[in-house]
């Protein structure tokens, strides 16, 4: 199995009330290699990829390339969106850590962490990359 996980920040959580389009996902590729394969020729390539959580509830996200910008635009960014609601119903803060699996058979899973508890756990170390995100060793 393959985890990711970010640290979520207020404006992930929506706590600014700004209104991005999902989380940015930085192009490190310990991050991106965990999702499919976008196509930079097609303008915003999406993939759609149900995660399913803890109690088996699905939760269909988009993993996006903004890539407007190899199209005489400015972005050029990959997002995770369709992420409020989940959330939300978790009630997830800044300081929680929300993580995405991928098991070998490419199932997505979906969970979280609550703040300060993965230390008190005894977790293994992580590779930290940055932004809040970080490759999970298991």
């Amino acid at each position: 199995m393959r985890t990711i996980s970010k640290t979520l920040s207020a404006n992930d959580t929506g706590l600014t009330g700004g209104h991005q389009a999902g989380i940015l996902i930085p192009k490190e590729p310990g991050l991106l290699d965990f999702f499919p394969a976008l196509n930079p020729a097609e303008r915003n390539p999406r993939a759609h990829l149900t995660f399913v959580d803890e109690g088996g509830t699905p939760w269909e996200l988009a993993f996006i390339f903004y890539n407007n910008g190899l199209f005489g635009g400015t972005r050029n960014e990959y997002r995770l969106t369709r992420l409020t609601r989940f959330i939300r119903e978790a009630g997830l803060e800044p300081g929680d850590e929300m993580r995405l699996s991928r098991t070998e058979d490419c199932r997505w899973r979906i969970s979280y962490i609550r703040k300060d508890t993965s230390a008190q756990s005894g977790e293994r170390p992580v590779l930290k990359l940055g932004t809040g995100w970080k490759v999970v060793s298991i």
